[in-house]
């Protein structure tokens, strides 16, 4: 299986694009973003994203934007 690196938002696009990955051999790693955003929502709904596509790792960047000004 060949790596790749699947950018991992929670939402469907994200979601179909990981499921793509798989189907088409690869083994996909999935990466989200904490960019302090006010609910976690969305990185909780990629976690399970993740687990329900049984990703070989899920890993949370964070992110401070403050650094884009």
């Amino acid at each position: 299986m060949k790596p790749a690196v699947v950018l991992l938002s929670g939402g469907l696009d994200s979601a179909v694009t990981l499921a793509i990955c798989k189907s088409e051999g690869y083994g996909p790693h999935a990466l989200s973003f904490d960019y302090g955003q006010r609910h976690n929502i969305e990185i909780e709904a990629a976690g399970r994203v993740a687990a329900a596509t049984n990703v070989a790792d899920h890993r949370v960047a964070n992110i401070d934007l403050r650094v884009f000004g």
